[in-house]
């Protein structure tokens, strides 16, 4: 079953942009208010190429946001108790109001106990315990994980209201699915949460609304597992070959769904570039919050 008309395009990098502008005018105004200026220290243990790229993007980002921007690149065989002490030195640094460690890390090191370490109210990747639990329970300023508040954003601009819609997310990882349904919780969504073990998975994805898909999984969603017009959002980045070259896709099979859905977001230029946006949102959202103020004010 499909439409007529196809999807509208929700254009990721043209809100990541925006909101980054956004988020440069406060951080000027919160210079000015208060003089405060927000930190960002981003760690990097070892030279992972993809990983060196993030960094890189992050750290440019965060100077043109007029935020300052702290890298911190150590060989691949620092120690984990050496990595500890750079993150409580960062966490006592009052120019750092976030503090990001770069995934993967090493196999000699733990990434958990490394990000229990962080302080959570500098937890701007939003995986700390108590920012996971303040987040589930609705209770005190949680931290929000950057692709599911990136997520969140572009689902509000698209539709509106959220309450009352049903919502399917595909995957339940700590990262993306478990967060983000826990967003949608508290918009007053319908909330399934899909997984490897769901049965008749095509059918859970036909009765949803909104279908935010976050499995690896390359052009796993069809189109007629689509409801017509629903609001499609693919997490997913997958390199594949195709006649001979190498391109990225996501989870959704974007040829056939768009002309199911009534919305979807493209990989790339859909969910990716809003991932870096929001970790600068949550570095100013953390400064304004140690500064005592609110960051809708500026």
């Amino acid at each position: 079953m499909t439409k007529n008309a196809p999807a509208r395009i929700i254009d990721g990098k043209a809100f990541a942009e925006g909101l980054r502008a956004r988020i440069a005018k406060k951080v000027a105004n919160l210079v000015a208010r208060a003089g405060v200026r927000p930190g960002l220290a981003v760690v990097l243990v070892g030279e992972d190429p993809a990983s060196q790229v993030y960094v890189r993007n992050k750290g440019k980002q965060t100077v043109e946001a007029g935020m300052d921007s702290f890298e911190h690149r150590l060989p691949a065989q620092t120690s984990q108790a050496e990595l500890l002490a750079l993150v409580e030195r960062l966490n006592h640094d009052a120019g750092v109001h976030g503090i990001l460690v770069q995934l993967p890390l090493p196999k000699h090191i733990d990434a958990a106990t490394v990000l229990m370490a962080i302080d959570p109210a500098k937890d701007v990747d939003g995986f700390h315990v108590v920012n996971v639990g303040r987040l589930a329970t609705g209770a005190g300023e949680a931290m929000v994980p950057c692709t599911p508040l990136g997520i969140l954003m572009l689902l509000k601009d698209t539709l509106g209201d959220l309450a009352g819609k049903r919502a399917l997310v595909l995957g339940r990882s700590n990262i993306v699915g478990r967060p983000m349904a826990m967003l949608l919780i508290a918009e007053s969504c319908t909330v399934t949460v899909a997984h490897s073990k769901t049965r008749d998975l095509a059918e859970e994805c036909r009765r949803a609304d909104i279908v935010i898909a976050a499995v690896g999984r390359p052009r796993m969603v069809k189109g007629d597992w689509i409801k017509p017009g629903a609001t499609v959002i693919d997490v997913g980045i997958n390199r594949i070959e195709d006649g001979g070259k190498h391109r990225l896709v996501g989870d959704v099979d974007f040829d056939e769904v768009v002309k199911v859905a009534g919305a979807i977001t493209p990989v790339p230029g859909g969910v990716g570039p809003m991932t870096i946006a929001c970790l600068l949102a949550n570095t100013l959202t953390a400064a304004c919050r140690r500064a005592g103020i609110d960051p809708d004010s500026l």
